[in-house]
């Protein structure tokens, strides 16, 4: 990445800045009292409601891509039909679910996230001096952006982004998981000894959309986030991944545990709604119909339409990795039911009470059993999402995911895993961690990049074979994407730092190179 990138975005947003102190002139003349170190005076507050405020709306529309067009390039065109919630439903011969993605579709997350995030959270850093409770906000929302810039890629800049270089130099991914969760133990420190001092500050409600300026709801989010990163790490630092999975769980205002506390961005308008309703560019993918017809899960009517396709189910997902004929072929297919208005979900309770039981599952203190997380987590999921008949639902110890039933019998396939609903303490390690990745998958819905890297991570929940590979790359034959390709922008114009993420990387830039914490002996591929 360039740093010409930065010198831009600084320019555009030392402007708004500059409007911006036209509105705090007024308190120019404030006096300094005595008082708590740790309180605001109302000058302070003033300056960073309107001087820092105008900053936040774009960072937090890009940490998670609220926007149409970055969602649908950052996380539906990938994570959707990777973590199989969502398949591709144009005509495109070339895209990601059959490994040959244009380079502007490779470029576009990597570049959102460095132009967008990074431009407020340099704004903010150089304001506060990299201080104070604004830039703990700010780091918690470019964690947010990087942890999934790093599981999209691999390496990535981070520890050296914005320096003097012509260039910005790649941290190994190891690295840039250590620094994030270094920032984000920062972040929850300076913010819970704000809190404390100043519980009732609300400067930042105009700018926050996920939480209306609530730092108390922020430090929860972060040390879930904290918890979910450390998660994804057990397979290659299990005692990093132990040591801040139980910081998080123990802080002293701890974790999300309550639908109330959801993170979600209120944004205009909902871009599922727009990649599938307006604009049909995706369908239901067949995998997460076939595990919930299965299930007879009550969620599948809160989370997808009716099929309207001739002689087939009542609900049909769309396989992913297919050559689709034509649009007007795959808008029979069920939809999402995500409407206009619906917010845009960042991390649900449900995810945080499954990660608290696979924490249990290996030994952890996580206040709880395995069993009573796992059961948490469903129970949390169906009211979520207002569903009835949760306590039925796990006691069923007999049904299991469906066989994908298509009119044509080429996309049909037979279900591949054989994993109930029931919790049995009896069972052995993985299979009762098929069942908690499983029930999280479902209850992550439409977070599919997550979805993605669970799956890699673990190897459940067991996908359907992709049918169409358009890359040269063997591996992809027997096995799912490990990641995408660095960006085709970074190889030519910061070309010395692309091959050094290269070396970073531990082997070929392709789609099949594993990532870091892509270690688990067991998941198969």
């Amino acid at each position: 990445m360039n740093n010409n990138i930065f010198q831009k975005i600084k320019t555009g947003l030392a402007s708004a800045l500059l409007c911006s102190l036209v509105l705090v002139s007024c308190t120019d003349n404030f006096e300094d009292m005595n008082r708590n170190p740790a309180q605001p005076t109302d000058k302070e507050i003033l300056e960073g409601y309107y001087k820092l405020g105008a900053f936040f709306p774009q960072m937090l529309n890009y940490a998670y891509p609220a926007q149409e067009n970055a969602y649908q390039m950052g996380e539906n065109l990938i994570g959707d039909p990777y973590g199989r919630y969502l398949s591709i439903a144009n005509t495109w011969s070339s895209n990601f679910s059959t490994f040959n993605a244009p380079a502007g579709w490779i470029n576009s997350p990597f570049k959102d996230a460095f132009e967008k995030v990074y431009g407020g959270w340099t704004q903010v850093k150089e304001q506060t001096k990299g201080e104070g409770p604004l830039f703990a906000w700010a780091q918690i929302l470019r964690v947010t952006s990087m942890q999934r810039i790093t599981d999209l890629y691999g390496p990535i800049p981070y520890s050296k982004v914005g320096g003097g270089s012509l260039g910005s130099a790649y941290d190994s991914q190891e690295d840039v998981y250590k620094n994030m969760l270094a920032d984000l133990d920062a972040a929850i420190a300076e913010l819970t000894t704000f809190v404390a001092a100043n519980p009732n500050y609300t400067a930042m409600a105009k700018f926050d959309k996920v939480y209306n300026g609530d730092f108390t709801k922020w430090i929860k989010y972060a040390n879930s986030l904290k918890l979910r990163m450390a998660m994804r790490i057990v397979y290659a630092n299990p005692e990093l991944a132990k040591q801040k999975a139980e910081e998080a769980v123990k802080h002293t205002l701890g974790v999300i545990v309550s639908n109330n506390d959801i993170a979600q961005n209120a944004f205009p308008q909902n871009p599922i709604w727009t990649v599938t309703t307006s604009w049909g560019d995706s369908r239901a993918c067949a995998d997460i119909i076939a595990y919930l017809s299965g299930y007879s899960d009550p969620r599948l009517s809160r989370y997808f339409t009716k099929s309207q396709v001739a002689n087939g189910p009542e609900y049909l997902g769309l396989r992913t990795g297919i050559a689709v004929p034509g649009k007007d072929w795959a808008d029979k297919y069920s939809s999402a039911t995500y409407t206009q208005t619906a917010p845009t979900l960042w991390l649900p309770a449900s995810e945080v009470a499954f990660l608290r039981a696979e924490g249990a599952l290996r030994g952890w203190d996580m206040g709880g059993t395995a069993k009573e997380l796992y059961e948490e987590g469903v129970k949390l999921s169906f009211s979520q999402w207002l569903a009835s008949g949760a306590d039925a639902y796990l006691q069923d110890a007999v049904s299991k995911p469906g066989d994908y039933n298509d009119p044509d019998p080429a996309l049909a396939a037979k279900a591949i895993s054989t994993i109930t609903i029931k919790w049995n303490d009896a069972d052995p390690f993985e299979t009762k961690l098929e069942r908690v990745i499983t029930q999280k998958w479902i209850a992550m819905y439409p977070l599919g990049q997550e979805a993605w890297s669970e799956q890699r991570r673990t190897g459940y929940p067991r996908f359907f074979p992709v049918l169409v590979n358009s890359n040269t790359d063997a591996n992809l034959k027997t096995r799912f994407a490990s990641r995408i390709p660095f960006p085709p922008d970074e190889q030519n114009n910061n070309t010395q730092n692309y091959n050094e993420a290269v070396k970073l990387l531990g082997g070929q830039d392709n789609y099949s190179t594993k990532l870091w914490w892509d270690k688990n002996p067991n998941k198969g591929w």
